[in-house]
């Protein structure tokens, strides 16, 4: 049938393929020019870039086995054979260091996985469809946030046994309820928006709207909670490791070398500080990092 022609009486018009609107997407270039100009974050960015390699090549760069123990070496000082000397053990400190930077990346990483799949989705989720399912996500994250985080890490592994994966399983669920605050109050931002009613309305699916529309412009406050909630796993599995509930001797973290300084800290007081230190200056890398973030993508809103 050709177009001049019309359509019979009783016949059905063809259907009519009906687009599906677009959002607004999130548009990072303007933001990460803006964060490019923050030297602090960018010095901070460097930092922790370096911190990822050294813990990817760490093998290449440990002068020694970190757990090789030399009783009569012990507690010496940093010379030409140890860089930074050696434990009570008789251990080398450069390579514990190396190693427990290769720990401390890893934690980082399996808390902020499962944080990231628990929350994300959930507070995603709760945001777009709100009602029941939204009272009830929201109660259950309000209880884990009233607990004192040490506390429920303390329980978690109490129950779980020690080791590094059951104190990043603690750590992850102190850190879900945050991603999951976020993400909702993003999800909520944008659920009223017209384009969404839009898409609602040409079938799109409560999936396909969050994984293309919301989860784009809730992007930039997740990645922001990411860098301060990377710095509080550290500082919480350094707690753990501390107090032996972390990862098991002889593994080498920064929570442990400072345990194993603090037994000898009346002989060689010197030797809290490379922990300490490296503790510090990583948080601190992580916190510049993300405020310098947060400086960038502040005021351009989610839809930026």
């Amino acid at each position: 049938m050709s177009i001049s022609e019309p359509i019979p009486a009783g016949t059905a018009p063809p259907p009519v393929a009906v687009k599906e609107p677009r959002g607004k997407r999130f548009r990072g270039g303007r933001k990460w020019r803006a964060l490019r100009t923050n030297r602090a974050a960018m010095v901070s960015l460097a930092f922790l870039v370096l911190l990822v390699l050294v813990a990817v090549f760490g093998s290449l760069l440990m002068t020694h086995d970190p757990n090789a123990q030399a009783l009569g070496d012990r507690l010496q000082g940093p010379s030409g054979e140890h860089w930074l000397g050696t434990d009570g053990y008789g251990r080398d400190v450069y390579s514990r260091l190396i190693d427990a930077t290769q720990v401390v990346v890893l934690a980082i990483v399996q808390a902020m996985a499962l944080a990231a799949v628990v929350g994300i989705p959930l507070g995603l989720l709760a945001g777009l469809v709100g009602g029941p399912v939204d009272a009830v996500l929201s109660r259950i994250a309000e209880a884990l946030l009233a607990l004192p985080p040490l506390i429920l890490a303390l329980a978690v592994v109490g129950v779980l046994g020690p080791g590094l994966t059951n104190a990043m399983i603690a750590v992850g669920m102190l850190l879900a309820p945050r991603l999951f605050r976020i993400s909702r109050s993003e999800a909520q931002a944008v659920s009223g928006e017209s384009y969404i009613e839009a898409c609602r309305s040409v079938g799109c699916s409560n999936f396909r709207l969050l994984w293309r529309h919301v989860l784009p412009n809730a992007s930039s406050a997740l990645m922001i909670q990411v860098t301060f909630g990377a710095g509080i796993i550290i500082i919480v599995e350094a707690s753990l490791s501390f107090l032996g509930l972390g990862v098991e001797s002889p593994q080498a973290s920064w929570g442990s070398m400072l345990q194993d300084a603090f037994q000898n800290v009346s002989v060689s007081p010197s030797f809290m500080i490379v922990p300490t230190v490296a503790i510090v200056l990583t948080v601190l890398a992580l916190s510049t990092f993300g405020d310098g973030m947060r400086d960038a993508f502040e005021g351009r809103g989610a839809n930026g």
